[in-house]
């Protein structure tokens, strides 16, 4: 990713450059162990690019900006409109999101906020990591 940035209020809250753009929703029944479990194996994914062009590299010194995302728990099975009920409640999912977005040192947007975010994207590369 080339860069990202994420607004709330039509402020800015976080801006990168190339690195990692990490829309994060929390289940229920998420535990910080499965937080910490997270961060880590977003830490360690080798998705960026080596000197021969290959996805072999991970994060290293590039930065990461988190944006919460409770809408990843929709579930259209059933009806034309998305049910939230596997989301945690905000009271679980804010420490949590915290908690990952500290670990990984990463900027951030406004936990439960209307929020903004762009995105270049230079690869397309698009993961779905669960813990």
């Amino acid at each position: 990713m080339s860069r990202a940035s994420v607004a709330a209020g039509g402020e800015t809250t976080g801006s990168i450059g190339p690195g990692m753009l990490v829309l994060l929703g929390v289940g229920e029944g998420d535990t910080a162990g499965a937080a910490e479990r997270l961060a880590g194996k977003l830490g360690r994914l080798r998705i960026f690019e080596d000197e021969q062009g290959r996805m072999n590299e991970p994060i290293g010194e590039r930065e990461v900006l988190c944006v919460s995302q409770f809408t990843l728990y929709g579930d259209m099975q059933k009806g034309n409109r998305p049910s939230y009920g596997a989301a945690a409640a905000p009271e679980q999912a804010e420490p949590l999101y915290e908690l990952v977005c500290e670990l990984l040192g990463a900027q951030r947007g406004v936990f439960g906020a209307k929020m903004s975010i762009e995105l270049v994207n230079d690869g397309p590369v698009t993961l779905l990591v669960e813990s």
